[in-house]
């Protein structure tokens, strides 16, 4: 049997907010268990039921800052007046244990990953939603939020949705189920393509060196 292992994914998961990314990150992780989710780092206060570690790594504006300027972050960036960010190192240890990993990121954070050195193990996929009414009513549907933070998601949203084509792949979630059957079946072709079987040139010598001896 040949050694197929190979480098981790990066797979990036990038939508406006309230269009389902979050949901389908989990729906993914409960189809494969052995994807590693990203857990970002975040200077925001946590949320009822939100806990550190699992849901964000809480941290003040001081620490955020530190970790940037030590290089620890493979993509940080601002949003609502809070920092947002990924660590590189536990990002790294996957990959070399050949595990993907799922990030649940923005535009601008899908795009500093791209943009870094781990940009040839990326994979991007945008979520849009099916409606500009139907983003709106996710949102206050989580009641989680005030009016005002409200209508600034979806100010945001346009700028969002505008980086649509810098992804390798755009779903319009329109149906959880199908959007999940959908990202399946994206995950499962992008772990075999050729590129991505660092064993196959091993074996196909193996192969070729089969013939030469008979």
């Amino acid at each position: 049997m040949p050694d197929t292992a190979r480098r981790g994914l990066l797979i990036i998961l990038s939508s406006p907010s309230g269009a389902g990314k979050s949901t389908l990150a989990k729906r993914l992780m409960n189809w494969d268990p052995t994807l590693s989710f990203s857990v970002s780092a975040t200077t925001r206060d946590p949320r009822p039921g939100e806990t550190d570690g699992i849901e964000y790594y809480f941290k003040t504006r001081a620490e955020f800052e530190a970790m940037v300027e030590a290089g620890e972050m493979l993509e940080h960036a601002e949003v609502f007046g809070n920092f947002y960010g990924t660590s590189k190192g536990p990002v790294e240890r996957a990959m070399s244990e050949g595990r993907d990993t799922l990030f649940d990121v923005d535009w601008q954070g899908g795009q500093q990953i791209r943009n870094s050195s781990l940009g040839k193990d990326v994979v991007s996929i945008f979520i849009l939603p099916p409606s500009i009414a139907a983003l709106e009513q996710r949102l206050r549907s989580r009641a989680q939020d005030s009016d005002a933070v409200i209508r600034g998601r979806m100010e945001k949203s346009l700028a969002e949705i505008s980086h649509w084509s810098e992804y390798d792949y755009v779903l319009v979630n329109d149906d959880l189920d199908a959007a999940e059957e959908r990202l399946r079946t994206i995950l499962t072709a992008e772990r075999v393509r050729r590129d991505r079987q660092t064993w196959l040139t091993g074996f196909v010598r193996g192969l070729n060196k089969e013939f030469d001896d008979r």
